[in-house]
């Protein structure tokens, strides 16, 4: 039986994140694991926010600030450090990569040997899965590492 000694958190901007930081790090902290969290930045159109987002203790809003996105992954470092100071382990490191999201945090994974990766699915409604696609459905079905799959959906 393989030891999981790397695990892999994937994040996003959404408010379930933190449940998804919390019970990933439990997960790890019991498997006597290092953690690495991961922000994706996709197209940066979709992060644009006229409201504040407060999510573990990262608060503002959220805008790419210019054509290179250096604005925009400054923030996104940020929103990870403060997830790191949530969980408090300074030991956690953090990772931002661009691109299709699925296919960033698989090949974060490989580039990192995590035994396995773990990701939060959120609530949408069929019509959207099918129409946009879902990033832990894609994850699962290019992944050859363990996923550990979250439920985010709020209690009805």
């Amino acid at each position: 039986m393989k030891t999981i000694k790397k695990i892999l958190i994937a994040l996003d901007y959404d408010k379930s994140a933190q449940v998804v930081a919390e019970v990933g790090y439990s997960i790890a902290k019991a498997m006597n694991a290092k953690v690495s969290l991961i922000h994706v930045m996709s197209d940066s159109m979709q992060y644009v926010s006229p409201e504040h987002v407060t999510i573990m203790g990262f608060a503002g809003q959220i805008y790419p600030n210019d054509e290179n996105n250096e604005g925009f992954k400054k923030t996104s470092f940020e929103f990870l450090d403060k997830t790191v100071f949530h969980l408090g382990d300074s030991s956690i490191q953090t990772v931002v990569k661009e691109g299709d999201i699925a296919e960033a945090i698989l090949t974060a994974a490989k580039d990192l040997s995590i035994d396995i990766i773990i990701m939060g699915t959120h609530s949408k409604k069929w019509l959207e899965n099918i129409i946009l696609g879902s990033v832990t459905e894609k994850v699962l079905r290019l992944t050859t590492i363990p996923l550990f799959v979250i439920p985010t959906k709020k209690q009805e």
